[in-house]
């Protein structure tokens, strides 16, 4: 996993699979408990209280109200001139510290003029630990088995049952509660913006564990995208597709085998809840029914499979061959699903660099009959956690929410550029208005390191394509009334290996991958289905039902 997929995790937790609950492959806690599910009450009594603290620089285009706990990012066209301070002292006591985060590339220089200065800033001596992504799921859980954690340390949480999370969750990370729950958290503005679900991400037995970062409440898996560019040039708008049939439609319009071009990619992780198909887990009558033993599904996967099948579809895509992305932009295909972290500045870059012309944007949110209520399922409110070590000393752990808060200064701040941008001068100066990095500043400043620690909530923003940042704020203002929590969302619980094994289904969806490629049958997803479900399907839906349904609820 690179840096830029494991970034587009935290907006999106890549992959609608991956938005399923948060896991933990073992249990226990100090107590003898298993940490894991939360109750409604417990959970409400831990959660901190949520104070919105408004915004230090005005985003040029609002932020939009969805449903609960969802809304669109604000986004912004420029970079304040003189950004404003959002935490008034240093917040440090002058404390000694260890980090480990993620990255990827060369490690930047120990002592360097950039960490200097963030620990000048933050008055402690927090010395980071980069420790390479690439193998960043390895890495961690040696740590563990150890008992040698860092002070403060980064954890994706699809990644939650290679850390054994909610086993640490008390034994070797801290307990927040009492630091953070209910209004307590007010002691730290910054970091009670951030979003209700985002904390609720790293809470474990109705405790808070988790700090949140990248968070945002227009958390989905990504969309289904269009070349705009090449579309609209023959008069196509997003608007026009309204249904499944529509879009086959235009599949057949837009491909020209013989020129090479194709009117698809693979989109299935984007399109399948579109026909009324559950993101996992749906309760019929009482009864938990898993995706699998739906109609929808099958009607889904009948979609699919005619897209490739009739010729829709390019064959390198249908090959497995993941170079969509190069696809896309050269012009061979001209609709592919993806996460949110596609649609950015970088991206605007390349595809220009390859057709001058080239304007990504994303089809509306339909009902496959065209019919019935959009659905857009909402992931984890962040997909990133950070967690102090639990034998840190109350004054230690306040110290460093301090910092953490200082760390969660809003966009455009003088601690977000700080944080970002190292030292005006020293490692970026001012390019048309935007802080650009100087050598000094590539060389030393990782954007990152600090944000994976903790951060502000997202915003839209491409310094120098504001026609990026318009496109995607305005798309997700036409879809934010679409987002709709899934089942159990936001809910932790612990599961034993086996189970998770069943959950995985290694074997369905390898032959559901096979038939949306045109080269298996529905009917093979059938069989290898009804295999399943009388072994692990069965074994799974029993767990789920007596440790989570029946005991904690649907989490809506």
């Amino acid at each position: 996993m690179n840096r830029r997929s494991f970034l587009t995790g935290a907006a999106a937790v890549a992959g609608a699979a991956a938005m399923a609950p948060l896991l933990s492959a073992c249990s226990g806690g100090s107590s003898g408990k298993k940490a894991g599910v939360n109750t409604k009450e417990g959970l409400k009594a831990a959660l901190p209280t949520y104070v919105p603290n408004g915004s230090a620089v005005k985003p040029d285009i609002a932020s939009v109200q969805g449903g609960a706990d969802a809304a669109t990012d604000p986004a912004y066209l420029s970079y304040p001139a003189s950004p404003p301070t959002s935490v008034s002292g240093i917040p440090g006591k002058g404390g000694s510290y260890t980090a480990v985060t993620p990255l990827w590339g060369t490690n930047p220089p120990v002592d360097n003029s950039f960490y200097q200065a963030m620990n000048k800033a933050l008055g402690v001596q927090l010395t980071i630990k980069p420790a390479d992504g690439n193998n960043y799921n390895t890495i961690v859980p040696t740590m563990t088995a150890a008992k040698k954690l860092p002070d403060w340390i980064t954890l994706p949480t699809w990644w939650n049952p290679n850390f054994n999370t909610g086993e640490l969750a008390g034994t070797q990370i801290a307990d927040l509660t009492p630091y953070l729950a209910g209004d307590k958290i007010k002691k730290y503005p910054n970091l009670a913006a951030l979003p209700t679900g985002a904390w609720q991400v790293g809470a474990w037995g109705d405790r808070i564990y988790g700090i949140p970062t990248f968070s945002s409440n227009f958390s989905i898996a990504g969309m289904v995208y269009h070349r705009r560019d090449v579309l609209e040039a023959r008069g196509i708008t997003p608007d026009q597709v309204k249904s499944a049939d529509d879009l086959m439609n235009l599949g057949k319009e837009l491909t020209d085998a013989k020129r090479g071009v194709w009117a698809f990619d693979d989109v299935w992780t984007y399109m399948y809840t579109a026909f009324g198909a559950p993101l996992k887990w749906k309760v019929d009558n009482g009864k938990l029914v898993h995706l699998f033993e739906t109609q929808e599904f099958l009607e889904a996967l009948d979609w699919h499979n005619r897209l490739a099948t009739n010729g829709y579809m390019h064959p390198d895509a249908m090959a497995g061959d993941d170079k969509g992305t190069q696809r896309f932009y050269s012009g061979k295909v001209l609709i592919q699903g993806g996460g949110t972290g596609g649609w950015n500045l970088s991206d605007s870059q390349s595809g220009v660099a390859a057709d001058p012309n080239y304007r990504r944007g994303a089809l509306n949110v339909f009902s496959a009959d065209g019919k019935g209520t959009p659905v857009l399922y909402m992931g984890s409110a962040t997909g990133i956690v950070s967690y102090l070590n639990a034998d840190l000393k109350p004054e230690q752990i306040e110290e460093l929410l301090s910092v953490a808060n200082y760390l969660a200064s809003p966009y455009g701040t003088a601690e977000f550029t700080l944080i970002n941008y190292g030292v005006e001068g020293v490692h970026h100066s001012r390019v048309n208005g935007s802080p650009t990095f100087t050598d000094e500043g590539k060389k030393d400043v990782q954007p990152t390191t600090y944000a994976f620690l903790a951060s502000p909530l997202a915003v839209i923003s491409n310094p120098g394509a504001d026609q990026v940042t318009k496109d995607y704020a305005a798309w997700q203002a036409a879809n934010v009334k679409a987002l709709t929590k899934p089942l159990f969302w936001g809910v932790n619980y612990s599961m034993p290996q086996a189970v998770a094994a069943a959950e995985a289904a290694q074997s369905v969806n390898d032959t559901i991958k096979d038939c949306y490629r045109g080269k298996k049958k529905v009917s093979d997803v059938q069989d290898v289905v009804a295999s399943w479900r009388s072994g692990p399907g069965d074994r799974l839906k029993k767990w789920m039902t007596e440790n989570v349904l029946n005991k904690y609820g649907t989490g809506q």
